[in-house]
């Protein structure tokens, strides 16, 4: 009765050391199992955001403009209004200096005060 005893008691450390193989295993195929979700989740939400950076681009683009066209379209503003400038100075300057020198100071006048008064008259 006593080798019975024993050979049980071996039949059952026997089969709780593959049960407990088993409860390793499916540890270990769930660890993998997670590990597995987890990559596959990170894949997803790169993706996901690789898609809405693009509609954003595309949006902005359509919208807005990049920022180097913006830029670009205030450099192109910019030389306009400094050409409009310099041609409005080269074509009233003429006329500017023309209209200077027919007036010249009239100092014959003095103030009631003996100060230096000037006043000017239109040379025709």
């Amino acid at each position: 009765m006593a080798s019975h005893q024993t050979q049980g008691i071996q039949q059952l450390l026997a089969a709780e050391k593959r049960a407990a193989e088993k409860v390793a295993e499916a540890r270990k195929r769930k660890a993998r199992r997670i590990k597995q979700a987890r990559e596959e989740a990170t894949a997803e939400i790169e993706q996901y955001r690789a898609e809405r950076e693009k509609q954003f681009r595309e949006y902005e683009a359509k919208h807005m403009g990049s920022r180097e066209d913006i830029a670009a379209k205030i450099d192109r503003d910019t030389e306009e209004h400094l050409k409009e400038i310099e041609e409005n100075i080269r074509k009233n300057k003429d006329a500017y200096y023309s209209n200077r020198s027919c007036i010249e100071p009239d100092d014959r006048r003095r103030g009631s005060r003996g100060r230096h008064q000037e006043e000017f008259k239109v040379i025709r």
